[in-house]
């Protein structure tokens, strides 16, 4: 059983009357059945039938929900009932997503620092803020700086979180924002290195290290580091930089460094382990790459450094394994990969092989 609403005009007033209805399944189909007319009824006494109607079908009362109403013991002289059909929804901004960044950003505590690396000058919008908008951005919907000023911002409840209009932010002041938190680099970077592990309980023993490029369209005459090279989202046509990514076992960024578009991989072990360890001392770390990061001279640069590393051995190196491949010794590593610990040809290296039943199918 439910109450329903129903309402007539009488000497210009109108007025709420309320039944108790019944849903019934005759032969005929689902039909409704008028239990008891109960006139007006204020809030308590609505609730008070509602709850016999659900005693009645022997229904428990549901516990409250976030969206129920508060219930109130009060009169109820100032409460206006609302027809939801005729509301009308106007310059609806998305909130959940902007807070919940905007709410990150503080836990970071990135706005303090930026305010003690960026004091304020005579922008109109401080630095700090700006960095906080290309920082919710790119959390909230990845795009590029003109999305944001056009579509995005507008878009948002930032406006009201962070007390900028939408005609303040614009692809100039983005662009420029940019410009201002390069210098800061290193400062972002051992800072989020000793909030993250604050705050996470972050270990850096182990390090994964690998490299990708990001291309541009146009001719980039002011950036001597776009060049034609490997490109990986198949834009060979195109300039692009590459950037060098260290994250932690969690997958935590460390540090980034941005190369030539035309580096090749392996050139670049040595400048990133000399940069981490600048940055955060010299450990001794593992440090995690594939392939493509081998040679000879970064393997003995790692030894030379005390450091361990876990590598992907190259292709050419595969076939002196092959009597290893036998059913014997090997050990699961997780569900549907086995692995087997070899010794090298040399005695001061262990090799890991590992094998894939769907890698197998796969391939």
């Amino acid at each position: 059983m439910f109450l329903r609403r129903y309402e007539r005009r009488k000497n210009g007033k109108r007025h709420t009357y309320w039944a108790l209805v019944e849903s019934i399944r005759p032969a005929r189909g689902s039909r409704q059945k008028i239990v008891a007319y109960l006139g007006e009824l204020k809030k308590s006494e609505r609730n008070g039938w509602a709850q016999l109607g659900r005693r009645m079908d022997r229904q428990d009362r549901p516990s409250p929900t976030l969206f129920d109403p508060p219930h109130f013991s009060e009169p109820e002289d100032d409460v206006e009932l609302v027809r939801i059909k005729g509301v009308q929804l106007e310059r609806m901004r998305d909130f959940g997503d902007a807070w919940l960044g905007l709410g990150l950003w503080r836990l970071l505590e990135l706005d303090k620092l930026l305010t003690k690396l960026m004091p304020s000058g005579r922008e109109e919008v401080d630095w700090p803020i700006v960095a906080a908008i290309l920082t919710m951005a790119r959390f909230c919907e990845p795009s590029s700086e003109l999305h944001i000023a056009d579509t995005w911002y507008r878009r948002t409840a930032l406006e009201d979180l962070l007390g900028v209009p939408v005609e303040r932010v614009h692809t100039r002041r983005l662009y420029e924002g940019l410009d201002a938190l390069l210098p800061h680099k290193e400062e972002l970077e051992k800072h989020l290195k000793d909030r993250l592990g604050n705050l996470f309980d972050l270990k850096y023993d182990l390090l994964l290290y690998d490299i990708t490029s990001t291309y541009f369209e146009g001719q980039c005459a002011g950036n001597p580091m776009a060049k034609h090279g490997y490109s990986r989202d198949y834009r060979s046509d195109c300039l692009q930089v590459c950037i060098g990514l260290v994250v932690t076992e969690e997958g935590m960024p460390l540090g980034y460094e941005v190369f030539d578009g035309n580096t090749h991989d392996s050139t670049t072990v040595e400048t990133i382990v000399n940069a981490m360890e600048q940055k955060y001392g010299q450990a001794n770390r593992v440090w995690v790459m594939d392939r493509g990061m081998v040679s000879e001279a970064n393997l003995k640069f790692l030894r030379e450094k005390g450091a361990s590393y876990i590598v992907g051995t190259p292709k050419v190196m595969l076939r002196q394994f092959e009597k290893y491949l036998t059913d014997k010794d090997w050990h699961q590593a997780q569900d549907g990969v086995q692995v087997k610990l070899v010794e090298g040809p040399d005695g001061d290296e262990t090799f890991i092989l590992a094998r894939s039943e769907d890698r197998q199918k796969k391939e």
